[in-house]
């Protein structure tokens, strides 16, 4: 995919996790939770995927999405003022989360999983990158 089309993919499936996650829909707590947490893993790598380095091919975004997502849940073990204000706030929860769940990566590695055959690795951008077939 085309970097515009990343983007354009990432604030698609943002506005699909809103409309998941804003209104209270009586939906079952996994599909409600882990469908958003799905969403966001897919978001991820769509992003990942617009602002990689010239060169990065899928396997690339794939993994540095990863390690975001990794890091992003681990950094919900950190407990500092400021932040644990920011992550009461939609925002905070929203981009962050409050609570550490082994649970969500699994979410988050299906959501990049699915999201992964998307981006095209074969198309060269005009950026020049240059992608393996």
């Amino acid at each position: 995919m085309r970097r515009a089309a990343c983007l354009a993919a990432a604030a698609t499936v943002v506005a699909a996790g809103l409309l998941l996650r804003l209104p209270r829909w009586p939906l079952p707590l996994p599909i409600h939770h882990y469908g958003g947490g799905v969403l966001w893993g897919a978001m991820l790598l769509f992003l990942v995927a617009a602002l990689r380095p010239p060169r990065w091919h899928r396997r690339a975004c794939v993994i540095a999405s990863c390690l975001l997502a990794a890091l992003i849940e681990a950094s919900r073990l950190v407990h500092a003022p400021a932040l644990d204000v920011f992550r009461r706030t939609l925002p905070g929860e929203l981009l962050l989360g409050r609570i550490f769940s082994v649970w969500n990566l699994l979410a988050y590695a299906l959501g990049i999983a699915v999201a992964a055959p998307l981006i095209r690795s074969h198309l060269r951008e005009h950026d020049g990158a240059v992608t393996p077939p």
